[in-house]
């Protein structure tokens, strides 16, 4: 007969096995953390460009009543210069990317077959299908979403354009290349955007960041035309024309940080006298009128 005593024993030899296996198998895992390697998150590679679209929408979802209503981005002399220099034919089919209020995408759906724009910011679009139903264009189409990567097949598109963008993208040159890849060979690229002097470019970036705070960098005609050169596109034409602005009229348009318009007066008024900002400032009676410097450049994907 088993006694007591032996039975005790064994519940107290199989207790202590199973906290022998608990206590230990704690401890391989404390080490294993210790000495194997960390597999940590990758970083995303975009990560500026999706904080910085945030800037983006805010800016342009206040914007977008005032900026579609400005007179001189609807100037009919710089839309001929583009038709121009693009060679925009009834065949053509148009992308056009960051597209805003959709200003240049109905100038181009007046001649092309058919014009997609895309932007970023929904009341943009909103503003575009305004725009597009007061002017009786049926060939377009609207699509809200980013610009990396184009949501479009490789050579979807005949031509590719974008106006006053550069400036607000972290990567452009990534936004270049996405341009290029959703273009047919044998198609045309249109970038059109300020361009200041080497010498004052740093000077207007700073002034540009107090006035709109999704404004990145400006480029110069040479580095947008490195750019151009970098992805070998032939049969290149350029054209340049002025938008001339009234000081306070694109102030009461633009959405600074409090305090920043105070700044961006005492700014232009120094620079009536130096043209440090490279926009030649100037008086027009007692108002300070000032235009920004843009260029157009076309090139042909080969």
């Amino acid at each position: 007969m088993v006694s007591l005593k032996s039975i005790v024993r064994v519940i107290i030899l199989v207790i202590s096995g199973i906290a022998i296996v608990v206590v230990g198998g704690f401890m391989m895992g404390a080490v294993a953390r210790l000495w194997l390697p960390k597999h940590k998150k990758k970083p995303d590679p975009n990560a500026d460009t999706h904080e910085h679209n945030k800037s983006i929408i805010s800016q342009f979802t206040k914007q977008a009543i005032p900026f579609t209503n400005k007179v001189g981005h609807s100037n009919e002399k710089a839309f001929e210069l583009m038709f121009e220099l693009t060679g925009v034919c009834p065949s053509d089919t148009v992308l056009d990317i960051a597209c805003g209020s959709g200003l240049v995408s109905c100038a181009f759906a007046r001649i092309a077959n058919h014009v997609t724009g895309i932007d970023i910011t929904p009341a943009m679009i909103e503003r575009a299908k305004l725009l597009q139903n007061e002017k009786q264009l049926h060939n377009i189409t609207w699509k809200i979403g980013d610009v990396l990567p184009l949501p479009f097949e490789d050579e979807s598109f005949s031509l590719v354009i974008t106006r006053y963008s550069f400036h607000h993208f972290v990567n452009p040159k990534a936004v270049l290349d996405e341009m290029k890849r959703v273009c047919k060979v044998g198609g045309r690229i249109m970038i059109v955007d300020v361009t200041p002097d080497a010498d004052k470019v740093d000077a207007y970036n700073y002034m540009e960041k107090l006035r709109d705070t999704s404004h990145t960098k400006a480029l110069t005609t040479e580095q947008l035309q490195k750019m151009i050169n970098d992805i070998e596109l032939i049969n290149q034409k350029k054209g340049f024309y002025g938008l001339e602005m009234e000081l306070e009229d694109q102030l009461s348009a633009s959405f600074p940080n409090p305090g920043d318009d105070e700044k961006l007066r005492q700014l232009f008024t120094e620079d009536l006298t130096v043209n440090k900002l490279g926009v030649n400032s100037h008086l027009v009676g007692n108002k300070i009128y000032f235009i920004y410097p843009t260029s157009i450049i076309v090139g042909q994907r080969q």
